[in-house]
């Protein structure tokens, strides 16, 4: 591509329109026209259906892209290795959190004994947005994966579901940063919630929005940083046409977000 198209890509990549929901227009050097949307994997009955005009977006693409298709009956959980119990894995003062925590949301702790301290950590978090009145049927990508289909359009996976436990499964320290960091910020991730709801609900955010810092320097690298790099190749390899792309509302804004890689990659 000649400088002159570089350029004219550029300016309409950091010119996009603004839409009613967490969304911005990037077009790629090589003619990939992305309409990235921040998704939240778990929604509130007024976030259904979706916005029209975004329905209308899914319509006229030529593939609505996910990070993973999740309207399968499978748990991802199915066939993990049981682990020691709990008490042998936290330090004592990390166990009673633990079980405080889970006696007020009404879980039994025995039933985590053996589980790897990510999906502890995982289980933790879905409870909490339920707790909120959230939904995965209400979900943004969940609820995109329909409209595709409806539209028969087709359906592109940035990881899948595999793809995404076997990460969580190498994590640093098997996964005791993720529960460290999800009880540490227990109320703050709370609010997080709210702020992200609102943006479907009420107004989306500005180009850079003040979002709380709950993960680990080391976590927010693997779960978010390197993660955007591997989605940021994966979109530039795409051949020319009009994608919807859903990831998590994080990845598009703060320290090293989605749409700041791609920018630079169209300079």
């Amino acid at each position: 591509m000649g400088l002159f198209q570089r350029i004219k890509s550029l300016v309409r990549a950091l010119s996009g329109k603004r839409y009613p929901w967490p969304g911005l227009d990037i077009t790629l050097p090589d003619g990939q026209q992305l309409h990235l949307v921040g998704s939240i994997h778990m929604g509130t009955r007024d976030m259904s259906p979706l916005p029209p005009k975004l329905i209308a977006l899914i319509q006229r693409a030529d593939a609505v892209i996910v990070e993973a298709d999740i309207t399968g009956t499978e748990t991802p959980f199915r066939d993990l290795p049981p682990c020691p119990p709990l008490s042998e894995r936290l330090l004592p003062s990390r166990f009673q959190q633990l079980e405080q925590l889970t006696d007020e949301l009404g879980l039994s702790l025995a039933l985590f004994d053996s589980q790897p301290l990510w999906q502890i950590a995982m289980v933790l978090q879905a409870t909490q947005a339920q707790k909120l009145g959230l939904r995965p049927d209400y979900g943004i990508d969940y609820q995109l994966l329909h409209c595709a289909r409806e539209a028969h359009r087709k359906i592109i996976e940035l990881e899948g579901a595999q793809s995404q436990i076997d990460l969580l499964r190498n994590l640093p320290d098997r996964g005791l940063s993720l529960l460290e960091d999800t009880l540490t910020h227990w109320h703050t991730n709370a609010r997080l919630l709210q702020v992200m709801i609102g943006w479907w609900l009420e107004q989306p955010p500005g180009e850079t929005p003040s979002l709380p810092n709950t993960f680990s320097h080391a976590l927010y690298d693997v779960l978010m940083h390197q993660r955007n790099l591997a989605w940021r190749d994966r979109l530039l390899s795409l051949p020319p046409g009009r994608y919807v792309v859903a990831v998590g509302a994080l990845h598009l804004y703060g320290e090293g977000n989605l749409p700041s890689m791609l920018s630079a990659a169209s300079k």
